[in-house]
């Protein structure tokens, strides 16, 4: 049985590890042709070897847990939103250009956090990177709509894999987050991969520049 996504080719940006390579797994089980980069810095001539692309998952980025805002290098700040957020500017721009030259429909997703729309003590890089992608997606919402290129973000929670174990073993750090979670618990990798094939499907057609939360409640609490 041919998966939903039989005939089309995907870009995943991070795809070598966490939940960039489980998203590869998941769309190369529902049929698509996939390619993979380590960041999102890419060059145009990279993408037209690649082909057309309909979809593309802007993964990759990067963090430098528990700095203060007062003691944070300019280097460091750099650092994270050249990866966070300029590395996902950059391929969604050169993308989505072959998207519209290409005529055809196409979905982007930029892969956000909830603290991308909640505050993150020591960690400014991170939520301020995170926070511009959400405002990036709605304007490339708004532009690249008329061409049927549909584009949104996925806000996850703590999701367990193997880069977040650290993280959720650190009770000090944990409980307290936890205890906020109406459901109880952190997410598991099927609970953002569901969500980002549904994104990807036919089934979110009427779905653009919104932001999904995947975070068990935290952002009500």
């Amino acid at each position: 049985m041919a998966g939903r996504f039989e005939g089309k080719a995907a870009l995943v940006t991070g795809g070598s590890r966490g939940i960039g390579r489980a998203i590869v797994e998941a769309l190369i089980k529902e049929g698509a042709e996939v390619q993979t980069c380590l960041i999102g810095r890419v060059q145009s001539k990279l993408i037209k070897k690649l082909g057309i692309i309909d979809f593309l998952v802007n993964n990759a980025g990067t963090t430098i847990p528990n700095t203060e805002f007062v003691d944070i290098e300019k280097s460091t700040f750099e650092n994270v939103l050249d990866t966070n957020f300029k590395g996902s500017f950059n391929i969604a721009q050169v993308v989505s250009k072959c998207m519209v030259l290409a005529g055809r429909p196409g979905v982007i997703i930029d892969m956000s956090s909830m603290y991308g729309l909640k505050a993150l003590a020591k960690n400014v890089p991170y939520s301020v990177s995170k926070a511009m992608m959400e405002m990036l997606t709605k304007v490339m919402a708004l532009e690249l709509g008329p061409h049927k290129v549909r584009v949104n973000n996925l806000n996850p929670t703590f999701i367990k894999t193997d880069m977040t174990e650290p993280f959720l073993n650190n009770k000090e750090f944990i409980d307290p987050i936890l205890q906020r979670y109406p459901i109880g618990h952190f997410g598991e990798l099927k609970d953002l991969l569901d969500d980002t094939l549904w994104l990807l499907s036919d089934e979110a057609a009427m779905v653009t520049g919104t932001s999904v939360p995947v975070d068990g409640g935290f952002l009500i609490s």
